[in-house]
């Protein structure tokens, strides 16, 4: 899916204060703080994001987001590059932002997904949830789909046999292995079930009597 990322725009604050104790007091009120940083900038840009403004950008348009920060009257179009997140309340720490230009294109992994129903009495197994392109950073998709309709248990898709949307192009390795159509394994514990529903009353194992096979205390 080819889908053009809106552009958000976001009002924030420069940086002053830096170390851990100001990133707390930045958290504390309800701040990200975050960095700006790239070959077009002179020095890297130290930003305070106000966190409800910036979840907000990341659960409508994704990690792939493209946001145009407004540093107290300065524009700068930018992209998520890293999150440091929190592995206990799972917010973000800190962000890193790369500066970028209309017209250029960057290196983003971007999510894969299948469409369509494989050949009956298969799965579809998938080894690696998104690929590296290089993408027009106007033009980044939310996801590349994949069809898998109709086919048959042993076959592979690679990454250089997805077709890209128009304008991308493959920055990963052209045989990592994306999906693959497999037989599904046979659940032990379903035959048992089936042999024993197939059993008649007599032909049923006895059941322990009460206590038996309790473990002493």
């Amino acid at each position: 899916m080819a889908k053009k990322p809106n552009i958000t725009s976001l009002s924030v604050r420069a940086r002053t204060e830096f170390g851990k104790g100001a990133a707390r007091r930045l958290r504390r009120d309800g701040s990200i703080p975050a960095v700006i940083y790239g070959t077009n900038l002179d020095a890297p840009i130290h930003i305070a994001m106000d966190v409800l403004e910036f979840n907000a950008v990341i659960r409508n348009y994704g990690i792939n987001a493209i946001i145009e920060f407004d540093v107290e009257g300065e524009k700068q179009l930018s992209m998520v590059k890293a999150v440091d997140q929190n592995p206990i309340t799972m917010e973000f720490d800190h962000v890193d932002l790369l500066a970028i230009k209309r017209g250029e294109k960057v290196e983003v992994e971007v999510p894969v997904v299948h469409v369509g129903e494989a050949a009956p009495n298969t799965l579809v197994m998938q080894d690696a949830d998104s690929i590296l392109v290089l993408a027009p950073v106007l033009a980044i998709p939310e996801e590349i789909e994949v069809s898998v309709e109709g086919l048959e248990e042993g076959t592979q898709i690679s990454a250089g046999e997805i077709t890209l949307p128009e304008g991308l192009e493959l920055a990963d390795d052209a045989d990592l292995l994306i999906f693959n159509i497999v037989e599904p394994e046979e659940d032990p514990a379903g035959d048992v079930d089936a042999d024993i529903e197939g059993m008649g009353e007599d032909e049923l194992p006895d059941e322990p009597a009460e206590g038996e096979g309790e473990a002493a205390e």
